[in-house]
């Protein structure tokens, strides 16, 4: 015998159906909200910068264009991190990832909130390629264009403020920096 629209049994089934869905829904929108999504970055701190060598960067002719301080990346987990969830980096400050080899190399700026130029850099110090105003947070594979042994990465724009273009080569050094303030 049917009621209405429905027996009874029908009624009830289609109602635990939209209360099954109501649930799954309101599962996925909190699940949603606890990912990381484009529009909510990971946290960003203040990583001191920590300069740990000078860069040169010259032409040709060995006239040098600019100098800057550098922090090294040599180690596994130092090129790992390299400069993610920093906020700041000094104008004339970057990063020199040293590699015991030249090989194809091949970065991106997941978890990095400041855009950067990236600098690929043969074994003789020859510029390989330039990557410039990197987009933060981008996902996307960032090439050398040839094998580099060494990769820098600097403010984004620092390139064309001093007029640095793949003809040109960097030199470096360690240099120890006093950081003792107390005096």
């Amino acid at each position: 015998m049917r009621h209405g629209n429905g027996t009874t049994a029908s009624r009830l089934k289609r109602s635990t159906v939209r209360t099954g869905f109501v649930l799954m829904m309101l599962v996925l929108v909190l699940t949603a909200c606890g990912s990381e999504t484009p529009d909510s970055q990971p946290s960003v701190t203040d990583v001191p910068f920590t300069p740990e060598g000078v860069l040169d960067f010259q032409r040709a002719d060995s006239t040098i264009i600019t100098r800057i301080v550098i922090e090294l990346a040599e180690s596994v987990e130092e090129q790992a991190q390299g400069l993610m969830y920093r906020r700041s980096l000094p104008d004339r400050g970057g990063m020199l990832f040293v590699n015991g080899a030249e090989e194809m190399k091949s970065f991106w700026m997941k978890n990095t909130a400041i855009s950067l130029d990236i600098l690929f850099v043969d074994a003789n110090g020859d510029i390989v390629n330039i990557v410039k105003n990197t987009a933060p947070f981008s996902e996307e594979f960032i090439l050398s264009t040839a094998p580099a042994q060494y990769v820098v990465e600097v403010r984004s724009g620092f390139t064309d403020r001093y007029g640095i273009t793949e003809e040109d080569r960097i030199s470096w050094r360690r240099q120890s920096f006093d950081t003792d303030t107390s005096s």
